[in-house]
C-alpha cells in the first residue's frame, strides 16, 4: 500500500492537465515620451515619503499600515485567501477517521395466536477508516495553484491599497502645508492693508486723499480678511481626512500650523520603464491571470474519471466484552472509479467559461499596464511643466513686488491715485498666492509620480509584511 501511494504521488505532477502558466507580456517601451530612458533593472522599495525630509510626514505615514481600518479589513481578506489555499491543499492528503457503533436489530413477528417469535440481534463495532483520491489529473494541484495565485493577488491588492492611502495622506499633508503658507501670506497682507488703510485715513485727514480712497482701502482690507478665514475650512477638512486615514477620531488629532513647504523631489535621469512591473496593482492583476490559467486545468480535469482508494479495519461483535480481539477482527480495502458519462454539456461550458475568464484577465492586465504608462507619462509632463511654471511665477512675483513698491512711492508723492495702489497690491498678492499654489501642486504631483511608479525610485529596503494591525489575533 505504501509503495502504491508513493507511485501515485510521483505521477501527480506529470499527469496534471492544462497548460503551465507563462506570464503574458505587456508594453514596456524603451523610453518614456516625456523624457526617461530604459536603464538596468533594480528593486526600488521602502519608505518613499522620506525623500521629502519632513519629520511630521515621516511620523504620520507608518501609522497608515498599523491603524487604518480599511487596510486592516483588506489584511483579513488576504488571510481569508490564504486559508482558502490551505483548504484546497488539504485535498492532496488522505482522510482518516474512526468510529464506534452500537445497535440492536429486531426481526420476525408473532401471529395472532402468538405462535411467532421475535429475534433481537445486538451489534458492537470499533473501526478505523481511510480514503484517498489520488490527484492523477492535477485537479487538486491546479486548484491549489489557482488559490495560491489568488492569495498572492490579494496580498498585492493589499499593498496597492496601502500605497494609495499613503499617497493620499502625503498629498493631503502637503495641501495643509500649502494652506498654512497661504494663510500666513493672507495674514501679512491683512497687516499691510491695515497700514495702508490707516495711511489713507491720515492722508484724507490732511486733505491729500479722498473719501473714496478710504472706502477703497477699507473694502480691500475686508476682502483680505475674508480670504484669510476661508483657508481655515479647507485645512480643517484635510486634517480630519488625515486623522481618519491613520485610524484616529478627528476630535483628538491635529497638525500644528507651519509655514514653508518641502522642496519637490528631483527626478533622476534614466529611470527604467520596467519599474512599472513592480506596481502592486499590476502584480495583483498578473496573479489573477495565473489563477485564471490554473482554473482551466481544473475545468479540464472534470473530463477524467475519479479514482478513490479506501480501506477499513476494526473489530465487530455482539457485545463490548472482548470486542478488540483477533476473532472479531475485520478489514476491507479496494479502489473505486467514477466517471460522468453524460452531463448535458456542463463540463464543456465550464471549460469555455474558464478559458474566457483567462482571456479577460490577460486583457485587464495589459490594459492596466497601458494605464500605468499613461499615469507615469502624465505625471512626468506635470512635474516638468510645473517646474517651469514655478520658475516663471517667481519672476512674476518679483515683477509684481517691484511694481507695488514703485506705485506706493508714486502714491505717497501724489503722482497716482489710490486705485493704482490697490491694483498693484492685488497683483502682488495674487502672484505670491499663485506661487504657493504651484509649489503645492509640484509636491502633490511628485507624490502622484511616486505612486504611479509603485512606490518611488530609491534603492531602499522593503518594509516586509506591510500591514501588521494592532489587536491582530
Amino acid at each position: 500500500m505504501k509503495k502504491l501511494i508513493l507511485i501515485y504521488t510521483v505521477l501527480l505532477s506529470a499527469c496534471a492537465v492544462g497548460s503551465d502558466y507563462r506570464k503574458p507580456p505587456i508594453a514596456t517601451p524603451e523610453k518614456f515620451k516625456e523624457g526617461w530612458v530604459e536603464a538596468g533593472s533594480f528593486e526600488l522599495r521602502g519608505p518613499w515619503w522620506t525623500v521629502f525630509n519632513d519629520e511630521t510626514l515621516n511620523e504620520l505615514e507608518p501609522r497608515v499600515a498599523i491603524a487604518n481600518q480599511s487596510l486592516i479589513a483588506s489584511y483579513h481578506t488576504y488571510l481569508q485567501a490564504t486559508a482558502l489555499t490551505d483548504a484546497a491543499r488539504s485535498a492532496e492528503f488522505p482522510t482518516v477517521g474512526a468510529g464506534v457503533t452500537s445497535s440492536r436489530t429486531s426481526s420476525g413477528s408473532g401471529g395472532i395466536t402468538g405462535a411467532g417469535q421475535n429475534i433481537t440481534i445486538s451489534g458492537k463495532s470499533l473501526a478505523f477508516s481511510a480514503s484517498w483520491v489520488p490527484d492523477f489529473w492535477g485537479k487538486v494541484s491546479r486548484q491549489v495553484e489557482a488559490d495560491t495565485a489568488s492569495s498572492e493577488a490579494s496580498l498585492d491588492s493589499l499593498r496597492s491599497a496601502q500605497l494609495s492611502l499613503q499617497a493620499t495622506l502625503a498629498q493631503s499633508y502637503f495641501q495643509i502645508r500649502q494652506l498654512d503658507s497661504q494663510t500666513e501670506l493672507a495674514k501679512q497682507t491683512v497687516e499691510a492693508y491695515e497700514k495702508f488703510l490707516q495711511m489713507t485715513k491720515n492722508r484724507y485727514a490732511a486733505g491729500v486723499a479722498t473719501q473714496a480712497d478710504v472706502a477703497l482701502a477699507d473694502s480691500q482690507l475686508a476682502t483680505a480678511r475674508v480670504q484669510q478665514v476661508s483657508f481655515g475650512v479647507q485645512r480643517a477638512q484635510l486634517e480630519h481626512a488625515i486623522a481618519v486615514t491613520i485610524g484616529e477620531p478627528p476630535s483628538s488629532f491635529s497638525i500644528p500650523a507651519r509655514t514653508g513647504m518641502p522642496e519637490p523631489r528631483a527626478i533622476p535621469a534614466g529611470l527604467p520603464s520596467k519599474l512599472l512591473l513592480r506596481r502592486p496593482d499590476l502584480q495583483a492583476a498578473e496573479r489573477q491571470v495565473a489563477s485564471a490559467n490554473a482554473l482551466i486545468g481544473v475545468a479540464k480535469s472534470a473530463y477524467f474519471p475519479d479514482l478513490t482508494l479506501s480501506g477499513q479495519r476494526g473489530w465487530r461483535s455482539t457485545t463490548f466484552t472482548n470486542l478488540v480481539s483477533a476473532p472479531n477482527l475485520f478489514w476491507s480495502m479496494g479502489p473505486s472509479v467514477a466517471e460522468t458519462l453524460f452531463d448535458g454539456g456542463l463540463r464543456s461550458a465550464q471549460l469555455a467559461q474558464s478559458r474566457e475568464g483567462y482571456q479577460a484577465a490577460v486583457a485587464q492586465y495589459r490594459q492596466l499596464g497601458l494605464q500605468a504608462l499613461q499615469q507615469v507619462e502624465d505625471q512626468l509632463v506635470a512635474t516638468r511643466t510645473l517646474a517651469d511654471e514655478d520658475r516663471l511665477q517667481q519672476l512674476a512675483v518679483s515683477a509684481a513686488d517691484r511694481s507695488l513698491r514703485l506705485t506706493t512711492d508714486q502714491y505717497k508723492a501724489g503722482m497716482v491715485p489710490y486705485l493704482n495702489v490697490i491694483t498693484a497690491q492685488a497683483a502682488a498678492y495674487s502672484a505670491r498666492n499663485a506661487a504657493l499654489a504651484i509649489s503645492g501642486q509640484r509636491l502633490t504631483s511628485s507624490v502622484a509620480l511616486i505612486q504611479a511608479l509603485g512606490g518611488g525610485w530609491e534603492d531602499a529596503p522593503e518594509l516586509g509584511p506591510d500591514v501588521k494591525p494592532s489587536g491582530k489575533d
